[in-house]
């Protein structure tokens, strides 16, 4: 009863406050049954769900607020590219970790890549395999030619070049191809899914990684370990690249879906193979001059 009367004169209070003065706000707290009720969302099919598991399509809040940032300055602007290499090191040998050790049935893109696409891992994975291949191909020519009385070492310089020319614009032109067939796929069929320009940089850049120790160890002369290095590496990182492509295209036509695998596979393996083939197989040209003078010589002293 006390409860009730208390309430009561609660109730008695406000009236008498509103009635004295008309222009005041009242304040009423709602107790815990008198909140409203949200009305559950539909329920989406198993299905959906594991498309956008595997294909990242889930709309989160941290990856619109991650987007929003990023697009907050102008693209002239430093502050703009300044995102794009906005990781920590923790993110960065994850990535790594990942295009290392692919987990079968799981998309890179989803685990590693969409919360913050960066350009920074890419960037020095290809600085510093530029720098091996060309490195580990001098050591190569010297080890094999060690010993020789004929063979005088002299450093190639120019496979640094060269090597940064394969590798740059295979791991940016090769992603804006891809980018642009994804995006014109699109525009045809509805169901498929495209990744932005970045993820797809992004995810070249990491899946090179492999190459970076592969690439010292073909200092070994033997080319039978060098080959079975390469198919190796290749498998790991050709592994990385379908498996994250796949789900972008298989809704499209099988040929077309099938062809696009194809050929993501068969340009990296010409990559492995033509910086094998160039740098380290390749014949080298040392003892033609000693070949040639020595019949000139030949002939100065029977004249």
């Amino acid at each position: 009863m006390a409860a009730v009367d208390d309430l009561q004169f609660e109730e008695f209070g406000d009236a008498a406050t509103s009635a004295a003065n008309p222009g005041a706000t009242t304040i009423h707290i709602e107790g815990p049954s008198e909140s409203p009720t949200h009305q559950p969302g539909l329920p989406r099919g198993s299905g959906g769900e594991e498309d956008d598991e595997l294909l990242g399509n889930d709309d989160s809040d941290k990856t619109e607020l991650l987007a929003g940032q990023k697009k907050s300055s102008p693209f002239w602007t430093f502050e703009y590219y300044q995102t794009f290499f906005d990781v920590d090191t923790y993110q960065v040998f994850d990535r790594i970790k990942g295009s290392v050790l692919p987990i079968p049935g799981k998309n890179f893109v989803r685990l590693y890549i969409r919360s913050n696409p960066d350009l920074y891992g890419p960037f020095w994975i290809c600085a510093t395999l530029v720098f091996a291949i060309a490195i580990s191909g001098n050591l190569s020519n010297f080890l094999i030619h060690l010993g020789e009385k004929t063979y005088h070492y002299v450093p190639e310089f120019r496979k640094v070049s060269i090597a940064a020319t394969i590798i740059y614009a295979y791991a940016w032109l090769v992603p804006l191809a891809l980018w642009g067939f994804l995006m014109w796929r699109n525009s045809k069929v509805m169901n498929i899914v495209s990744y932005s320009f970045l993820e797809i940089v992004c995810v070249y850049g990491y899946s090179l990684f492999i190459y970076i120790p592969t690439a010292v160890l073909w200092i070994i002369p033997q080319k039978a370990v060098r080959w079975i290095l390469v198919m190796i590496a290749l498998g790991i990182s050709g592994s990385v690249l379908a498996m994250t492509f796949w789900p972008a295209v298989r809704e499209d036509n099988r040929r077309i879906a099938l062809a696009t695998i194809v050929t993501i596979v068969l340009l990296h393996t010409l990559l492995s193979v033509g910086c094998l083939a160039y740098f380290f197989d390749a014949p080298e040209m040392d003892h033609l001059p000693a070949a040639t003078v020595a019949p000139n010589q030949t002939v100065a002293a029977a004249k």
